[in-house]
């Protein structure tokens, strides 16, 4: 397992705070645990600060810790176990998991890190020049049948090739992100080019 630290003091915001709305939800969850056990609600709450600023800042740590009556320590080491938790500043408009196991890269999904490369970084946990993409190379996501695929944000992007990534970038980049799923001509993940068996229904 790699180590993993936070961002250095020269990347970190000086402050960070819940929103109004973001605050209130943060404190719903808290409601869903027995009294005293609120800090069960650690990782939703984090998740949540993390939506907000784009990634998980030690400030956004502090100010969960506080929250939920918690030792600054205890929430970080949640923050540096779970890789779902982005522990750099990332790109303001996408960060970009390419899925790098067996399926996807039997797939072609070294086209994708090619395109991650020349575009964004040529390495990952970069922000790009402009700051508005970062990418990183990630486990299963789960998509295996649509290999290969990407996670941006909550929506995965997948069946893609060089060209497609290009265009779902694109899409981030002038802030109209393409539909997100299958980037070729099927729903989900039914066959390429239709069903090929059980065509015909017998009265």
């Amino acid at each position: 397992m790699s180590v993993r630290r936070l961002a250095p003091p020269e990347l970190q915001p000086k402050e960070f705070a819940f929103t109004k709305a973001n605050l209130a939800w943060a404190k719903e969850q808290m409601k869903k645990y027995p009294e005293g056990r609120q800090q069960s609600a650690v990782i939703p709450v984090l998740w949540r600060a993390q939506e907000q600023q784009g990634w998980t800042s030690q400030k956004a740590i502090e100010c969960v810790a506080d929250l939920l009556g918690m030792p600054y320590i205890r929430v970080l080491e949640i923050a540096t176990f779970y890789t779902m938790f982005l522990l750099d500043p990332v790109g303001k408009k996408a960060h970009v998991q390419v899925c790098g196991t067996t399926p996807c890269r039997l797939r072609g999904a070294d086209e994708l890190f090619k395109v991650c490369h020349e575009r964004i970084h040529h390495e990952p946990f970069h922000v790009s020049a402009d700051g508005n993409f970062s990418w990183e190379e990630v486990e299963c996501l789960g998509a295996c049948v649509n290999a290969p695929m990407v996670l941006i944000g909550n929506d995965t992007y997948e069946d893609l090739t060089a060209k497609s990534f290009e265009r779902v970038l694109d899409g981030f980049a002038k802030g109209k992100p393409v539909k997100p799923g299958p980037q070729i001509d099927r729903q989900f993940s039914a066959p390429i080019g239709g069903a090929t068996t059980l065509k015909t229904v017998k009265a």
